[in-house]
């Protein structure tokens, strides 16, 4: 299981992606005085220790990606089915992306404050390119298998 490369490049996607769901993906820094929000993917939580759970789509995005990594090394023996999980999580991933920006862009325009990412909201960009490089390795072992078939 875990000896193939591929399943080594989806442990550390899904340890990224658990690395993204505890750490702050953003800070909203108001644009005259107030304190700054700082946004998880879980909550928004502004300085007065309030918490938004508007945010919450984002977590259950990243949530399943970390699953579908980590599910996926276990299905070694079924390479289709690797290659399918990992475009879906390479989607979720982008979806991730593009739910952050939506969230962020109206969070920002409701609170009058400009937006800075944190260092977490990449890590799932480096999920995306680690679990692209384990569908590569995936797709060239089913490519070996289909050719060491032809030669029996």
């Amino acid at each position: 299981m875990i000896q193939r490369k591929q399943s080594v490049f989806l442990l550390l996607a899904a340890i990224v992606g658990i690395i993204s769901l505890c750490m702050p993906i953003g800070i909203f820094k108001p644009v005259e005085l107030g304190v700054d929000s700082v946004m998880y993917n879980l909550w928004i939580q502004d300085g007065n220790g309030s918490l938004d759970f508007s945010v919450a789509p984002l977590f259950c995005i990243a949530l399943l990606s970390v699953v579908i990594s980590g599910a996926t090394i276990f299905l070694f023996n079924n390479r289709k089915l690797q290659i399918k999980l990992c475009s879906w999580n390479m989607l979720l991933l982008i979806v991730w992306y593009i739910a952050y920006g939506v969230i962020a862009y109206l969070h920002k325009s409701s609170v009058n404050a400009e937006f800075k990412l944190s260092f977490a909201a990449v890590l799932p960009l480096i999920a995306i390119i680690l679990v692209f490089m384990a569908r590569k390795g995936v797709k060239a072992d089913e490519a070996l298998i289909r050719a060491a078939d032809r030669i029996r």
